[in-house]
């Protein structure tokens, strides 16, 4: 019972805590001058009613935009990758290659700034990554 009832904390705890997702406008201006544009797909192999995401993605050079829904849960990781994944078992054999971009803190939306020196257009996919857990979310091939 203990055991459960600190996993449980440990999902809910960032549900309860996460700062409100990005309005209409700042997705928007954001997205603006997107260099690709990619969607999210609750029926992605790895999803499933727990771990799934939905919306349009925008891919720039200074952010990665979301304009949808995510499942909500812990420790969301953005992880950009040169080939397309499309479940746990095909990101955890690519994680070597993968490039950790970013923490996803919001489930309606979110705005993740590229780090300095990465280019955008060495990369095709974007994965969203549940690192406590070691679940994959969803991901979206944006070339």
């Amino acid at each position: 019972m203990l055991a459960l009832g600190f996993a449980l904390g440990i999902y809910f705890l960032p549900i309860l805590t996460a700062p409100p997702s990005p309005d209409g406008s700042e997705i928007e201006a954001q997205a603006a001058g997107a260099l690709f544009v990619a969607s999210f797909d609750r029926d992605r192999q790895g999803s499933d009613f727990l771990h799934w995401g939905e919306g349009q993605l925008s891919v720039t050079e200074r952010a990665i935009v979301h304009e949808g829904k995510l499942a909500p849960g812990p420790d969301y990781k953005l992880y950009l990758m040169t080939q397309f994944v499309e479940d746990e078992a095909g990101f955890e054999a690519a994680r070597a290659e993968a490039l950790q971009i970013g923490d996803i803190k919001s489930f309606g939306g979110f705005v993740v700034p590229v780090p300095d020196g990465v280019d955008v257009r060495q990369y095709s996919t974007v994965v969203v990554w549940c690192e406590s857990f070691g679940e994959f979310i969803t991901s979206a091939q944006y070339q």
